[in-house]
């Protein structure tokens, strides 16, 4: 039901900015025939004068009925696929009596429009089936010789996607609390490092205790997040298993959740692996709106809202990209500022597609870097080239410049390599992220030649997209020819394009 309330506001919003857009089109195409009828009064002097046939053989009407057709089409689309919806949820909320039983199962929330981006911003978004099941799958009865055997549920999903915010929500909540009596953590680097490491037992000194009961002894929970793949997967957790199971385990472990970015940790589950997927489009396009336009009602600014639902397909339905350009968008509610961005980050995102084949927040966590976007104009490039979380308690020397001064163009970066504070979550587990970049000035980026004035006009864009290789070499082809079979060159080169796509020769 969720999930249908999201795609029904979604459905409504794409209807409300096609009209917008439409009555946009209508009133350039009035005012253009106004301007066309000036001119129509102005050149009246001669019948056989070329100019007013030229005006009045421009087929503006031609053209705004096939816009208006193709418009038409589209709505009645949409609003087939709302009417879809419609009857969904009117299904759904059939017997009402059975309804209001099922949602006494769930807290209340609040409905507070003007204050709901602050709301959503503490709480964890979209979430709420995937953590029934994690703690469904927690509480149910353990089999027989559960001290040796626990069940172990994987839990698989890419950087950033909210592995770690799920299961801390799944910790916080009573009744998992009431059920364990011992709540551990193992954290990204602590478990493995260089695929040998294992825990020694529940008291080993590198675990972090999420909840403890003195006076009980009940059952723990293990948690065990995986930074990257590990050598030998099965072998290691063998000998997890036998260490988290020994004699001296007190008290006993009866379940375990395994979080890692590898789908190959499915075969460690004693139960089918959740998949943590990226929110719905809908979903995440409501969670976007919701912060950038705040206090705001989304329905009184039509033309915010259509630059607001590009923008949300811009941010790969990132959560960290939502609450960053999202906060950007809500301290400056003016339609041109708005544009200026969506534009802006079009441009720089198309441009690492075009140069990588994929999004700038997909780049970072494969240790590839990227750019960062600037919305003011400038010589200086930065390029963050890692980044990292921590617990925001556990980071003393925390960075003075953010990722939003960045983009706003409110901080001077220092010279060389610095960090900044990319975003600090308000929900737990409550991480910081950081970047590790340097500046890397214009005059170190590819350069072409002013020949022309096409060129001339490419070589402030080129400056601003271009992305420095893991190498320190940077190639640059200058221009090409080619050869007929019956011409030879005398002097072959030794070293291919394939040679150079893959590293094998050295220019």
């Amino acid at each position: 039901m969720r999930g249908a309330v999201y795609r029904g506001n979604y459905l409504l919003t794409a209807l409300s900015r096609r009209r917008h857009h439409q009555s946009v089109v209508m009133q350039d195409k009035a005012a253009q025939d106004r301007e066309v009828s000036r001119h129509d009064r102005s050149f009246a002097l001669s019948q056989f004068n070329p100019a007013k046939r030229l005006c009045t053989s421009i087929p503006v009407p031609a053209i705004t009925k096939t816009t208006t057709t193709t418009s038409t089409r589209h709505e009645g689309d949409a609003e087939a696929e709302l009417e879809e919806v419609l009857d969904g949820l009117e299904r759904m909320a059939s017997d009402m009596k059975e309804l209001a039983v099922f949602l006494s199962c769930y807290p209340p929330t609040r409905r507070e429009p003007y204050s709901a981006h602050l709301w959503l911003e503490k709480r964890m978004f979209g979430r709420e089936a995937e953590q029934e099941r994690i703690i469904g799958f927690l509480l149910e009865p353990e089999p027989a010789r559960a001290e040796d055997d626990p069940g172990v549920l994987p839990v698989i999903g890419r950087a950033g996607v909210g592995k770690s915010t799920l299961v801390e929500h799944v910790c916080l909540d009573d009744r998992v609390r009431s059920h364990f009596s011992l709540i551990v953590f193992f954290g990204k680097g602590n478990v493995v490092k260089h695929g040998d490491r294992s825990p020694r037992d529940l008291g080993d000194s590198r675990r972090i205790i999420k909840h403890r009961d003195p006076g009980s002894a009940g059952k723990s929970l293990v948690i065990i997040e995986l930074a990257g793949e590990v050598d030998e997967l099965h072998s290691w957790w063998r000998r997890t298993l036998s260490t988290l199971t020994g004699r001296r385990t007190s008290p006993a472990v009866s379940k375990i959740i395994v979080m890692s970015r590898s789908e190959k940790i499915a075969s460690l589950g004693t139960t089918q692996a959740l998949e943590l997927k990226l929110l719905p489009r809908e979903a995440y396009w409501y969670f976007f709106k919701t912060i950038a336009f705040g206090s705001m009602d989304a329905e009184d600014q039509p033309e915010l809202g259509s630059v607001c639902m590009e923008m949300a397909d811009q941010l790969n339905r990132s959560f960290i990209g939502a609450n960053l350009f999202g906060g950007l968008l809500r301290a400056n509610p003016c339609p041109r500022f708005w544009h200026k961005v969506l534009k802006g980050f079009k441009h720089y995102t198309s441009m690492h597609r075009l140069l990588f084949g994929e999004h700038p927040s997909d780049l970072l966590p494969k240790d590839r870097p990227v750019y960062l976007w600037r919305l003011p104009k400038t010589s200086v490039v930065l390029v963050a080239y890692s980044y990292y979380q921590s617990c925001s308690g556990h980071h003393h020397d925390m960075p003075k410049i953010t990722l939003n001064d960045v983009h706003i163009g409110s901080a001077t970066p220092p010279p060389g390599q610095f960090q900044l504070l990319a975003w600090r979550s308000h929900i737990p587990p409550c991480y910081s992220y950081f970047l590790n970049c340097r500046v890397q000035t214009s005059s170190t980026l590819l350069h072409i030649p002013p020949e022309n004035k096409q060129n001339r006009h490419r070589q402030a864009r080129l400056n601003s997209i271009l992305l420095k290789t893991t190498s320190s070499v940077v190639l640059v082809a200058y221009s090409y020819y080619q050869l007929g079979s019956g011409q030879h060159q005398h002097d072959m080169p030794k070293i291919t394009l394939n040679d150079v796509h893959i590293g094998s020769a050295t220019p």
